[in-house]
């Protein structure tokens, strides 16, 4: 019995294991060119690593400038002074109003007692305060606001205000709208600069991979003749922005890391002078991985965008 002609089918974990497998080997390759021109690929390491170090630095400039303010976490604290002929029962009924409000994160409670003994601690004056009839101090609720708006916090003082139980409200704020407004000046520096920057390292890589398909622009018109796909063509310059963009991150870590060594010295000589404990801090561990996947994620997109406009050309038949 004669059979016939059989045809080689592949199954679907098949090709995908090839898949993967051309991915591993076109990343080695374009990691291996990028370090056997190590000068050029550190260049552009450097450009992109001082872009991306930028706004960085600017971002743990605030988180330690915050940091220095002591207790203040970047919301004012609202100090509200309770009559002293209160009872135990109306204070609880107070806190459950407060800590309800919308407008409240959190809140403290500092008995007429707690706040005698913290005074007596702090101010040496133990044996004088023992020696009074009664305690001069009232409870005290520290509350913290959960918004950043200036507006609505006057009209939560003011609802404070209206509460029977309240005796005072003690809340500075002008220094608190100079507060917020730093704070969001200083957000929108470092959102507007990141833009910037991410532009100029989008160009960067983008010219950079210009000169790469500029190099191989032969090479890649034997593939397209012969029926290789887009996507085929594409992957090593994928590559080539992801490594470009990771290497860049990477020297972004160092520099920061390096600028932090070197200011840690007398910038904590002068902050200690206002913090005993105090210390600069750099980039937690889920922030260098955002640095990380950030930069390598500009990599990609100009690479892909530069990419897409050549093979676009070469589709039409352009130079």
């Amino acid at each position: 019995m004669i059979s016939g002609a059989t045809t080689a089918t592949s199954s679907s974990r098949n090709r995908l294991i090839a898949w993967a497998i051309n991915h591993r080997n076109v990343a080695l390759e374009t990691l291996l060119s990028l370090l056997r021109n190590w000068i050029t690929s550190l260049m552009t390491w450097l450009v992109f690593g001082i872009a991306l170090a930028l706004p960085v630095f600017l971002y743990l400039l605030l988180a330690n400038v915050a940091t220095l303010s002591g207790n203040f976490d970047g919301t004012p604290r609202v100090s509200v002074y309770l009559h002293q002929s209160l009872s135990e029962e109306d204070i609880q009924r107070f806190l459950a109003i407060v800590s309800k409000h919308p407008g409240t994160e959190s809140i403290k409670y500092i008995s007429p007692e707690q706040a005698l003994a913290d005074f007596q601690s702090r101010s040496g004056f133990g044996d004088v305060l023992s020696s009074l009839d009664r305690n001069p101090l009232p409870g005290l609720v520290e509350l913290i606001p959960s918004h950043m708006d200036t507006a609505r916090l006057r009209v939560q003082v003011g609802e404070l205000e209206q509460q029977p139980q309240v005796d005072m409200v003690v809340v500075d704020m002008i220094w608190v709208e100079r507060l917020f407004a730093f704070v969001a000046f200083g957000q929108r520096v470092v959102i507007a600069l990141t833009l910037v920057l991410a532009l100029g390292v989008l160009l960067v890589v983008g010219n950079t991979i210009r000169l790469a398909i500029e190099n191989r622009r032969v090479e890649i018109e034997v593939v397209k003749l012969v029926g290789g796909t887009d996507s085929f063509v594409r992957r090593p310059f994928l590559y080539l922005g992801f490594w470009y963009g990771f290497g860049g991150a990477l020297v972004s870590w160092c520099l920061v890391q390096f600028c932090l060594v070197f200011l840690s010295g007398p910038v904590e000589l002068i902050a200690q002078s206002y913090r005993d404990d105090y210390a600069l801090f750099g980039l937690s561990g889920t922030e260098t991985i955002v640095l990380f996947a950030l930069g390598s994620i500009l990599g990609i997109c100009g690479a892909a965008l530069t990419v897409s406009k050549h093979l676009h050309t070469l589709d039409k038949g352009g130079t």
